[in-house]
């Protein structure tokens, strides 16, 4: 029962934060950069569960979310235990300006959730596409799990091509390239 609830927990903020990307404009009152009527239930789940809860420049709809972002809201999530991972990141480039999520990046990389680019880059900075939140929301529900058939990063990235198509037809999606 609890992985359950966990699985629905993960499914639904999931959703709600794959809705905002893929639409890209939300709301939610004290914000100056979104409008009034976008999005405004999603948003106020994510903040209530704490998970986006916006900066001082606003809440930025409009600004993409990076692998560092990604890697928190994952982590947050998944309510993993980030301070040991501090240390311990297999990332050098997780560090500078990045330093904030050190630790839920090493998290959610031990947890398998994410992994790097080679050679010990993680590229925190860089944009994450739908398929890699995607792929960490899979493997955050048990997807690619040690033992699992299908435990190849190419599987679970076929299945959700294969899949996005779908999605690709019942959200309305502008600006975005999605694997046809």
């Amino acid at each position: 029962m609890r992985n359950l609830k966990r699985a629905l927990s993960l499914t639904l903020a999931s959703v709600m934060l794959l809705g905002m990307m893929v639409i890209g404009s939300s709301a939610v009152a004290g914000y100056s950069d979104v409008d009034a009527d976008d999005n405004v239930e999603a948003i106020e789940v994510l903040q209530a569960i704490e998970v986006m809860v916006g900066d001082d420049r606003g809440f930025g709809p409009d600004r993409p979310v990076n692998r560092a972002e990604m890697a928190v809201v994952m982590g947050l999530l998944l309510n993993l235990d980030y301070n040991y991972y501090v240390s311990t990141c297999p990332f050098a480039d997780v560090s500078g300006n990045y330093e904030w999520a050190r630790g839920w990046v090493g998290a959610c990389a031990a947890n398998g959730i994410v992994s790097g680019r080679g050679e010990g880059s993680y590229d925190p900075g860089a944009t994450v596409t739908a398929i890699e939140a995607a792929s960490m929301m899979m493997r955050a529900l048990g997807a690619g799990q040690q033992g699992d058939a299908h435990s190849d990063g190419a599987h679970i990235q076929m299945l959700l091509v294969d899949h996005l198509d779908g999605l690709h037809d019942f959200v309305l999606v502008e600006h975005r390239n999605f694997p046809s």
